[in-house]
């Protein structure tokens, strides 16, 4: 692959007609992971590559468009692959036609490349093999006649919705090493959107959240607590520093971002790789791991415990969590449901790791495409037969008919507002008490798990997605609408935890005396 990126030559600037050898930052962390991992297809025995989907973050002038080209260029011409289909995809026609110019230049202008491929107005050719490279703006493109071998999509903060991934995605089915390659600069901090879904998937399987083989990405950007006009934070963000960007091009770009803020966000976002309006994350997950503890669920028979419930849309996932205070600790257990339906869905959004989920009893499929409470209701009932059920808090304003069968049944239903007033206090026990039993020794090993979770890998999940709103007087409440994804498991988590300090206050004791706590 490397060969194929010195067939190009530099177009502008004080390179142009230069031979284009990739930097070592390039062949490191783009190049070698996408071509270097190897294994044996399990159904031709040759071997083949194991990434299949790769993403590549960083900023402006770093060299996106030659990246872009050389694997572009090896896709359609050096992979092996006859009728190779390879293709450029934008949310436009003109974002396609900027993307495949520079492209098309690159070939005309690298003599090795012309004597092989043919670079016409609208498409790159390469006879030998019988294979194309080309522009395509939509999914209706991207559907028609589909069989990819490798695609290109650019700038992929710019894309609306999920309908040109998704059929560049499912295209390339009868490829034997197909690849789609992500390159884009930093968006915004918008959350739902197809960047956003693929960038929290990258952040997801980086931390251990989520576990894909076959998908690849790499981030370069600075932190927010960097100093933006250091010149140590411009080489952190910007692996080509010196060279593209240039040094003089940094200070021009941190000179103008002094003039307003819609200019620092503006440097910050493109320069420095920095979502602007991303939230930092409320609970760390590696802290959250340290708490999990073993679970053993015949131990809790007979056990005092706290319910939360938070049944989401009918279509979606619903969760109860059940609280048992032991010492200044707590077991939990958490129960979730989702219809049967929205499996394809949920297996999209967390790298396949629902169908896991299921199979191993995290997660209860309810028949159809709607979550039937019956279901919720006959479980919470079982466990109100094993464990010694004190409270059970819930949203007035979700599935009343639920709560009252469950009143019906002598459940100890309470409700529980969900704004500032009522969430903000749960909230933040929350996070103090993962961080406390977060504390480990000389070895590294746990002192004192305060939140025993038993590692249960939905609630890890949730707990990763989780976002909170704060109100000007420092309060906060969960966000679901800003949250990475689904945190219906920590709503209940926070709600079961609330009854659970509130009744260890009105016994006369706090949830703080024995860690000594200072709250602040």
């Amino acid at each position: 692959m490397i060969a194929a990126f010195r067939q190009l030559r530099h177009t502008k600037g004080r390179f142009a007609g230069q031979r284009f050898d990739p930097d070592i930052w390039q062949v490191a962390y783009l190049i070698a992971p996408v071509a270097g991992w190897v294994h044996k297809s399990p159904d031709s025995g040759n071997w083949v590559r194991i990434i299949t989907i790769a993403y590549f973050e960083e900023p402006r002038k770093n060299g996106k468009t030659t990246t872009a080209a050389g694997f572009g260029i090896y896709l359609t011409a050096a992979d092996g692959e006859f009728g190779a289909q390879v293709v450029a995809a934008a949310t436009t026609k003109d974002q396609a036609g900027f993307v495949f110019e520079p492209i098309r230049q690159l070939v005309n202008k690298s003599p090795g490349l012309k004597r092989h491929m043919r670079a016409l107005k609208h498409r790159i050719t390469h006879a030998a093999s019988g294979s194309y490279f080309q522009p395509i703006a939509n999914a209706g493109d991207a559907q028609h006649g589909a069989d990819i071998h490798g695609a290109i999509v650019d700038e992929l903060h710019l894309h609306k919705d999920m309908a040109l991934i998704e059929a560049l995605e499912t295209g390339t089915g009868s490829r034997e090493q197909p690849l789609i390659i992500y390159i884009t600069t930093a968006d915004a901090g918008r959350r739902h959107t197809p960047y956003d879904q693929k960038r929290t998937l990258i952040e997801q399987l980086a931390r251990g959240v989520l576990k894909r083989p076959t998908t690849y990405g790499v981030v370069f950007a600075a932190e927010k607590a960097d100093d933006p006009f250091a010149e140590e934070t411009w080489r952190k963000a910007n692996p080509g520093y010196g060279i593209s960007p240039t040094k003089r091009a940094m200070i021009e770009a941190a000179e103008k971002a002094k003039d307003s803020p819609a200019e620092l966000a503006r440097f910050l976002r493109l320069h420095l790789g920095i979502r602007t309006k991303q939230e930092t994350r409320y609970l760390d997950v590696e802290d959250w791991d340290v708490n999990a503890a073993m679970i053993d669920l015949t131990r809790l028979k007979g056990r005092e415990c706290f319910g939360g419930l938070d049944l989401g849309a009918t279509s979606d996932l619903t969760a109860a969590v059940w609280v048992f205070p032991d010492g200044d600790a707590f077991d939990v257990v958490m129960r979730c449901w989702a219809p049967e339906d929205s499996l394809p869905d949920l297996n999209q959004r967390t790298a396949d790791a629902a169908t896991d989920w299921v199979k191993q009893g995290w997660l209860t499929l309810t028949p159809g495409n709607v979550t039937d409470y019956d279901f919720v209701e006959a479980q919470i009932n079982r466990d109100r037969d094993e464990f010694l059920v004190q409270e059970v808090a819930y949203d007035r304003w979700n599935a009343q008919q639920l709560v009252n069968d469950l009143m019906n049944d002598g459940a100890p239903m309470i409700t529980m507002g969900q704004g500032f007033a009522s969430m903000s206090a749960p909230t933040k026990d929350l996070q103090r008490l993962i961080k406390v039993g977060a504390r480990v020794d000389d070895d590294g090993r746990p002192v004192k798990p305060i939140i025993r979770h038993g590692g249960n890998p939905l609630l890890r999940w949730m707990v990763d997605n989780f976002a909170v709103a704060m109100d000007p007087a420092g309060n906060v409440k969960p966000d679901k609408a800003n949250a990475g994804d689904k945190i219906d498991g920590v709503v209940a988590l926070i709600m079961a935890l609330s009854r659970a300090i509130a009744a260890r206050e009105a016994e006369g004791t706090s949830a703080y005396e024995d860690e000594g706590l200072m709250i602040v």
